[in-house]
């Protein structure tokens, strides 16, 4: 109820109406400007008080404000500064241990300039009850000084040292992904490489990791070593085996290797020509691959050179020798793949090449149009053979890409039944050789009786079980006498 109406009520009904209702006016403001002189001076007061407070905080830090428990009131902002410098002097030496399998990296705290930010906390410490508010001043300044306020640590370290010291390591671990290549024209692939994952350190979980070791460094009071392993994140490639084709192409099926060490310029030449015609090719679903169709003519028409091979039981010199280095390869990697071969030959006698890598009877020779070689691809979907040629280590690889189904091939060892001697040395007449010359081309060999076995085996039965039967003749040293005059 107003003072007006109070009034009112108290004065005596006899009082005249207008004196008294100027009266209840008069006292009423009277006691209005009362209340206004009562708080302008209640607020002079307070911001007077405020102001002397101030000005004795004028260069420090409100009483009860506090980091990480510590009351810093009263303390300048160097004072603070310096406090937590010297913490962080405590643990310049501590050692962080970054491992990853092989990998391992050392640096410490000091190298890093890891540990309080002590900048950043001076800062916030004397800002407390600073702010362009005074409301919201005087009441954080009132609750530090009755209740206190207590300001959690603020910590750094260096990002650009920390990955400067650490980019040796990961240019060890990161490994780039590839990207799927597939080019198809003419009913043959131009160019195919099969996508790969990369894999690189998850550099945003490494320096979380980092991180959520500070608080702990910070209160050590002498150094230690910290161990934190390196976390690695796989990078998928943008464009992947599936993306980039429709044929079911995806993975490798099937690989063999030989080795033509030793081999003579021209015999080097025909494998690679004759391998870069494989190189390529693709074999339909239900298709029975065919060497000799598919390499086609053998002849210096068609680029090959001569080298030796063996005609009627000679070494003489032949167009394309060597590409039976080239069947004995694709022959080992159909093997591998688990794929029906349909038709193999093996040589006459044990060539020194194709036991370079691998046991005797492994081999396939090719001499067209009567003896071929053939297998199936009966996956259900399309194989593409891919050739490498090495140089360097005189290597010669296929590779068989499609769609696994499952299956598994199992090669088990040649085993040799009988071996008979090499024959007597043979001198060849040759009139390509100057007159005196001797040219050995050919090496003394046992003859052998040798077999390996092969089991397929698809989703736990046995698909596919056949034994490869080699009858080699015992071979000589064969030289070329040259007689040209």
């Amino acid at each position: 109820m107003s003072i007006y109406w109070q009034m009112k009520k108290k004065l005596p009904s006899s009082f005249p109406k207008k004196e008294k209702k100027l009266l209840i006016k008069t006292i009423s403001k009277s006691f209005l400007w009362f209340l206004i002189g009562v708080s302008l001076g209640l607020f002079f007061l307070i911001s007077f008080a405020f102001i002397l407070f101030q000005n004795k905080y004028k260069n420090v830090i409100y009483s009860g404000v506090s980091v990480n428990g510590i009351n810093f009131g009263g303390k300048t902002q160097s004072e603070v500064k310096d406090f937590f410098i010297q913490k962080n002097i405590k643990i310049a030496d501590v050692k962080f241990v970054l491992h990853e399998s092989q990998n391992t990296a050392t640096i410490s705290a000091k190298q890093i300039s890891l540990g309080y930010d002590s900048d950043l906390i001076a800062e916030q410490t004397y800002s407390i009850g600073r702010s362009k508010n005074i409301l919201s001043n005087i009441t954080l300044i009132l609750s530090a000084y009755i209740n206190g306020v207590n300001l959690p640590p603020s910590y750094r370290y260096s990002e650009s040292q920390f990955l400067t010291f650490i980019k040796p390591i990961t240019q060890n671990i990161n490994i780039q992904p590839i990207d799927a290549l597939f080019t198809f024209k003419d009913g043959k692939v131009n160019a195919f490489r099969p996508s790969s994952d990369g894999v690189e350190v998850n550099m945003e979980e490494l320096k979380n990791k980092l991180s959520l070791k500070i608080p702990y460094v910070t209160s050590l009071e002498k150094p230690q070593t910290i161990v934190i392993s390196i976390p690695i994140k796989v990078v998928k490639p943008k464009v992947t085996t599936d993306k980039a084709n429709s044929l079911g192409i995806k993975e490798l099926v099937g690989k063999g290797t030989s080795l033509f060490q030793h081999s003579i310029a021209n015999r080097i030449h025909n494998i690679t020509l004759a391998s870069a015609r494989l190189d390529g090719i693709l074999i339909a679903p239900n298709e029975v691959f065919s060497f000799n169709k598919a390499v086609g003519d053998i002849s210096a028409f068609t680029g090959y050179k001569q080298a030796y091979v063996i005609e009627n039981g000679k070494t003489v010199l032949g167009d394309g020798g060597g590409v039976c280095q080239v069947s004995t390869t694709l022959f080992r990697a159909a093997l591998d793949a688990g794929l029906p071969i349909t038709e193999r030959t093996a040589h006459a006698y044990r060539v020194g090449y194709y036991e370079q890598d691998s046991g005797p009877g492994i081999d396939a020779t090719v001499y067209a149009p009567s003896v071929d070689l053939k297998f199936k691809n009966d996956t259900g979907n399309y194989i593409l053979i891919q050739m490498l040629i090495e140089p360097e280590y005189e290597r010669l690889t296929f590779s068989l890409y499609g769609t696994k189904d499952n299956r598994q091939s199992t090669i088990s060892q040649p085993v040799i039944l009988s071996q008979s001697p090499p024959l007597e040395t043979l001198y060849q007449d040759d009139p390509t050789l100057p007159k005196g010359e001797v040219k050995q081309v050919d090496f003394p060999a046992y003859g052998a009786n040798v077999y390996f076995t092969r089991k397929v085996v698809k989703n736990g039965k046995v698909i596919i079980s056949d034994k490869f039967v080699s009858n080699y003749r015992p071979w000589q040293a064969i030289y070329l006498r040259g007689t040209k005059e």
